[in-house]
């Protein structure tokens, strides 16, 4: 028994290694991007810059909340996240992190700017569809929520035609509002800008650090939280800061509201959601008066697996318009819900605090091969004070508000395609060096595919041998 405790412990303490060193590799990745308008424009010294930008994107983590994180996490089916064998559970981490590691350092080596976001939600939609290979699955390909991937691949696919687009609407504007020529023009070299051009551009650097933190960042928390919840789930299963006592109150509100739906009525697969839905009900239920409302560490695991299935496949009945409620009763419910799911939707803050320093060491690590191409091999001339403020202004706003609803986005899409966007408002499509565009467009391309690949394959290698 010793003995396969200090396995589980070894095996815990590679995967929270392999989870900071993720984070680290994604600051050194992706938060180059950051730092390359106000390195080539002179406003900062490389070194302050990144080390600047590393404490902006610690900030960024710490205070960014975890929205993003859960929205990763619940790409996964219910089914892996509440797999009672620690194996299975180490298994699904190695996989996802180290498929993600050596796809991001693969492209850091050559240069290229590929997002991490992306990278990552290839590693988990890949062990999703490699999970439904296995004889132990019944579920098939549903085992991967595509509801929330069409989100997130949505938030993906939409973010760098954003950034290109509004950037050359912004230079736009700037041209005809501007007077001061100055901004337009290649920096001199050594030469520091006019102050007023140079708090522009470290503040638009500081936005896009303190936001890639608050969204890439969180990723991180999302993954530590898998690890945690999947190794040690009598400990991390629930919130333990929570008093679950207050479950009960939730659960009675949404049982009285579940006991209206005529089951009848509805379709075969809302039938089948209908009767997960009651018999979680019943097992939650039946837990909770068992303990007094106080569940003990042993099932806290089959409390969260009933959490996550009532909220999965209410939800969808929802959706599909099988539950008619007004106004009140939609809150209720929704109010309800969102009380129960903040016993499994959380993270502590040394886990906040451990990703924090992971990404924000790495960005002052490794940054210059990233920096190199977005500033000098994505357009044919140097970066101007104007193409610099607008690319980083417009990458802060997208993903300050993508973070702000939850959706993961990539900070290297948006800021260079940015930066493409810049060069094609200043001298045309014939400003970009197509070499360097067809290289980060088709890195992006085999982004998805090449993650999946990679941490499906993984994955079922794990789970032949642990």
């Amino acid at each position: 028994m010793f003995g396969l405790e200090t396995g589980i412990f070894f095996l815990l303490c590679i995967c929270l290694f392999c989870a900071c060193a993720f984070e680290f590799v994604n600051g050194f990745h992706d938060t180059a991007n950051a730092v390359a308008t106000v390195i080539y424009t002179n406003s900062l010294k490389p070194n302050i810059a990144v080390i600047w930008s590393g404490f902006c994107n610690f900030l960024g983590v710490f205070f960014g909340g975890i929205t993003v994180a859960m929205g990763i996490v619940n790409l996964l089916p219910v089914e892996l996240l509440i797999d009672q064998n620690v194996y299975h559970a180490v298994a699904m981490v190695l996989s996802l992190l180290l498929s993600a590691i050596i796809w991001n350092l693969g492209t850091w080596y050559f240069g290229l700017p590929s997002s991490s976001s992306h990278t990552l939600i290839g590693s988990i939609l890949g062990v999703g569809l490699a999970y439904s290979l296995l004889p132990e699955n019944v579920s098939g390909v549903s085992s991967v929520n595509w509801d929330k991937a069409k989100e997130t691949g949505f938030a993906l696919l939409l973010s760098p035609l954003v950034g290109f687009s509004l950037v050359i609407i912004l230079m736009f504007i700037l041209k005809r509002t501007v007077k001061n020529d100055i901004i337009f023009k290649e920096p001199k070299k050594n030469q520091t800008p006019p102050t007023w051009i140079r708090s522009i551009l470290i503040m638009t650097c500081t936005g896009v650090s303190f936001f890639h933190g608050s969204n890439d960042g969180q990723k991180g928390v999302g993954l530590i939280m898998l690890i945690l919840i999947g190794i040690t789930p009598a400990y991390f299963a629930l919130d333990a800061s929570k008093d679950t006592s207050h479950l009960q109150t939730n659960l009675v509100q949404i049982q009285q509201l579940v006991n209206r739906i005529e089951e009848p009525r509805l379709a075969t697969l809302d039938q089948e959601r209908l009767r997960v839905v009651k018999a979680s009900i019943n097992d939650l239920d039946s837990v909770m008066k068992a303990t007094n409302g106080h569940i003990p560490p042993q099932l806290r695991l089959e409390s969260r697996k009933d959490i996550l299935l009532i909220s999965r496949d209410l939800t969808k009945i929802q959706k599909d318009g099988a539950l008619t409620l007004n106004r009140d009763e939609a809150a209720t419910l929704s109010s309800s819900l969102s009380a129960m799911k903040s016993y499994t939707e959380y993270a502590p803050t040394w886990v906040i605090l451990m990703i924090s320093l992971s990404l924000g060491l790495g960005t002052m690590v490794g940054w210059k091969r990233i920096v190199v191409t977005v500033g000098e091999k994505i357009g044919k001339q140097h970066l101007t004070y104007a193409q610099g403020a607008s690319a980083e202004l417009v990458a802060a706003s997208t993903i300050g508000l993508s973070s702000g609803l939850g959706l993961p986005v990539s900070t290297t899409h948006v800021l260079s395609s940015g930066i493409a966007g810049s060069m094609v408002a200043n001298k045309g499509i014939k400003n970009l060096q197509a070499g360097t565009i067809r290289n980060i467009v088709l890195a992006w391309v085999l982004t998805l595919p090449v993650s999946m690949f990679l941490a499906g394959t993984l994955f079922i290698f794990f789970r032949a041998v642990l």
